[in-house]
């Protein structure tokens, strides 16, 4: 096979510094023609039209300009290798992609092993009931007497709900499982054999709101999940329960949310909001039952370097006519992404 040329593509320019170390830039180097100073942050300019024109393989990352296949200098393309979750997010128009033969991958299973950790620390800190008792001991300043805890605190047969079957949710199957924990999945794509064989007994969403301790979010951003985490739903949440959200701000009715955590029934983990960040006057800000983090449970620091080593391997399988290990069908990425 000719060897691959290959650009690289993402806004800010900077982000292909943080995925790319040494390593992982001499991996691409050596399997296809790359010039890892030159990252296209736009394609308005003839510069960056002809660096394109020239490549076979686009590897993107977040904020990449976005590709038509109606540009002349798309024409060449062959391959998307992605940095992030959905290739098809820098492509214009993907089933035109598709229909052209053009194959892509993405570094989702990358990028879900931070989330995952994240959600599992959470999951378990909200076991313990850490906020609410936190809190209890700055106000009190003396120890609690753990005997008169409620019994629904702690870790041990604790019902914990997990929403979507996604590559971060079963991740955080996968990091639940060791703990002696009693694990609900909603996710009506799987039949219940498929269910339990990641460790959880299926149900549906009202039950799983019901029923669970913690409850965590992992289903993609579509129009059936926008805001199906509705009023209704959030009130069939047991007292103290908690809400932890890794997902989309947008698979959950944010007015509904807010208003139900300001009566201080239930607590919340919010990594993702909608809008995000939260506006200026939003309660999530001085709520005291609620946890606020900036969209950080994705790869970060040095976390970004598992990204970019994923990407490496892409390219490398790609380069030697071997099919992608992550591979992306990107005609039902675009059926199914939300505009």
């Amino acid at each position: 096979m000719t060897r691959p040329r290959a650009v690289l593509a993402m806004n800010p320019a900077r982000l292909s510094r943080s995925l790319f170390d040494e390593a992982a830039l001499a991996r691409l180097r050596r399997v296809a023609d790359i010039d890892p100073g030159l990252v296209l942050t736009e394609l308005d300019s003839q510069p960056s039209q002809d660096a394109l024109a020239g490549a076979d393989i686009l590897v993107a990352g977040w904020n990449a300009p976005l590709v038509s296949s109606r540009l002349p200098c798309a024409s060449r393309l062959r391959a998307v290798v992605y940095a992030g979750g959905v290739a098809a997010t820098c492509l214009a128009d993907p089933e035109a992609f598709a229909a052209r033969g053009v194959v892509a991958a993405n570094a989702r299973v990358a990028n879900s092993v931070p989330v995952a950790e994240y959600a599992l620390a959470m999951i378990l800190l909200a076991g313990k009931r850490v906020l609410s008792v936190g809190h209890a001991y700055r106000r009190t300043r003396s120890l609690p007497d753990n005997l008169a805890v409620p019994a629904g605190s702690g870790n041990y047969r604790q019902t914990v709900g997990i929403v979507g079957a996604s590559t971060v949710g079963r991740a955080v199957l996968a990091l639940l499982r060791p703990f002696d924990l009693d694990l609900l999945l909603h996710d009506p794509t799987l039949t219940t054999e498929e269910a339990l064989g990641l460790g959880a007994r299926p149900v549906e969403l009202d039950e799983l709101m019901r029923s669970s301790q913690v409850i965590s979010l992992h289903q993609p951003l579509t129009p059936q999940t926008r805001g199906r985490i509705d009023a209704g739903r959030l009130a069939l949440m047991r007292d103290g329960a908690t809400l932890v959200n890794t997902a989309r701000g947008a698979v959950v009715d944010q007015a509904a949310l807010t208003a139900e955590l300001r009566t201080g029934r239930i607590d919340a983990v919010l990594d993702v909001t909608d809008p995000e960040p939260p506006a200026a006057d939003s309660e999530l800000w001085t709520l005291g039952n609620v946890v606020l983090t900036p969209h950080m449970a994705g790869s970060m620091g040095g976390e970004l370097h598992r990204v970019g080593d994923a990407v490496a391997g892409e390219v490398e399988r790609f380069a030697a006519g071997l099919p992608f290990a992550h591979p992306e069908d990107l005609a039902l990425s675009a059926r199914t992404r939300v505009r």
